[in-house]
C-alpha cells in the first residue's frame, strides 16, 4: 500500500463530511448574510438525537431520519424566537447572538446522559461486511456511504439554488432584502427555510461522523469552527466552493499529517497546514475560490 493514495482518499472521506458541514455556513450567509457559530452545537444535537434513538432500539435510518427533522424544526424555532428579531440590526449584533446560543445548546448538551464521554453508533447490518479497495488502499463500506450521501446532499442543495424557484428567490434576498421585499417576497419565509435546511444538513453531518469516527461533545461541536476554513477558502456564498474547499482541506490535511509531521518537531501539521493555504489562496482572491465579489457603489 502507497502512502499518498491512502492519505488522498482519507482526505476525500473527510473533506466529504466537511463539505456537507460547510453547507449550513453557506446556505444561511448565501439567504441572510449571517454567519452561524452555532453550527458545530447544532451538528452535535443532531448527532445525539439519532444516536439516542438507536439506544432506544429505533432502526439506524429510520433515527437518522427522525433527527434530521428534528434539527430542521430547531433550525426554523431558532430562526423565529432569536434572529427574526434581529432583522435590520447590525450584522455584529445578529453574530454574538449565534455565539451566545452555542454555548446555551453545548450547556444543553452537557446536561444530558451524553454529555461526557465517547459514544458511537452500532454498525448498521448492511453497512458491514467488505467494502472497496482502490489503488492499493481499503475502504469501508461505511467510508463509501458516508461519502456518497455527502455528495448526494450537496449535489440537491446545488440543484435547488441554481434552478428552483424557491432557491433563486433566497438568492434574491440575500443581494437586495429591500428589493425582494416590495416584489412581495416573505423574508422571514426565507430566513426560516435557510436555518432550517441548515439544521437538516448539520444533522446528516453529524449522524455520518458519528458513524465514521464516534460521538463526542467536543469533536462533534468542534467540526464547526473547523470547517471554517472550508467555507472561507470555497466562497462564503458558493455551494460549489463548498464541496471544493471541503475536499481541499480535508486533503491537505492528510497531506501535511503523512508528510510533514515527520519532520516538524512536535507534529500537528494537520492543524496548521490548511490555515497556511487559505491565507495564500485570500492574498490572491479575497472572496474565496468560488465567491462572488461584491462591488459597492461609493
Amino acid at each position: 500500500m502507497t502512502l499518498l493514495p491512502q492519505l488522498l482518499l482519507a482526505g476525500i472521506v473527510i473533506g466529504s463530511i466537511y463539505a456537507l458541514a460547510a453547507l449550513g455556513f453557506v446556505l444561511i450567509y448565501k439567504s441572510s448574510r449571517v454567519i452561524n457559530f452555532a453550527h458545530g452545537q447544532i451538528i452535535a444535537t443532531g448527532a445525539f438525537i439519532a444516536y439516542a434513538l438507536t439506544q432506544g432500539g429505533l432502526n439506524f435510518w429510520l433515527a437518522g431520519l427522525i433527527a434530521m427533522v428534528a434539527t430542521f424544526l430547531l433550525g426554523m424555532l431558532i430562526e423565529r424566537v432569536f434572529l427574526r428579531r434581529m432583522v435590520g440590526q447590525p450584522i455584529i449584533s445578529v453574530i454574538m447572538v449565534t455565539i451566545g446560543l452555542a454555548s446555551v445548546i453545548e450547556g444543553i448538551l452537557h446536561l444530558t446522559p451524553y454529555g461526557n464521554g465517547s459514544f458511537s453508533f452500532a454498525t448498521p447490518a448492511a453497512l458491514t461486511g467488505g467494502g472497496l479497495d482502490l489503488f492499493g488502499t481499503p475502504l469501508s463500506r461505511v467510508q463509501i456511504v458516508g461519502v456518497f450521501a455527502s455528495l448526494a446532499l450537496l449535489a440537491g442543495f446545488t440543484y435547488f439554488f441554481n434552478k428552483s424557484t424557491l432557491g433563486i428567490t433566497m438568492r434574491a434576498v440575500a443581494d437586495d432584502q429591500m428589493a425582494a421585499m416590495s416584489v412581495g417576497t416573505s423574508v422571514e419565509r426565507v430566513f426560516a427555510l435557510a436555518w432550517a435546511a441548515a439544521g437538516l444538513t448539520a444533522a446528516a453531518a453529524g449522524v455520518i461522523l458519528g458513524l465514521l469516527s464516534g460521538l463526542t461533545i467536543g469533536s462533534l461541536t468542534g467540526i464547526g469552527l473547523k470547517v471554517f476554513p472550508v467555507v472561507i477558502l470555497g466562497g462564503l456564498d458558493s455551494v460549489v466552493g463548498a464541496i471544493v474547499g471541503g475536499m481541499l482541506i480535508g486533503i491537505l490535511e492528510n497531506l501535511a499529517a503523512g508528510y510533514l509531521d515527520g519532520i516538524v518537531p512536535g507534529g500537528g501539521t494537520r492543524e496548521v497546514f490548511p490555515f497556511i493555504v487559505l491565507l495564500a489562496v485570500l492574498l490572491v482572491r479575497p472572496y474565496g475560490l468560488f465567491g462572488t465579489k461584491e462591488i459597492e457603489r461609493v
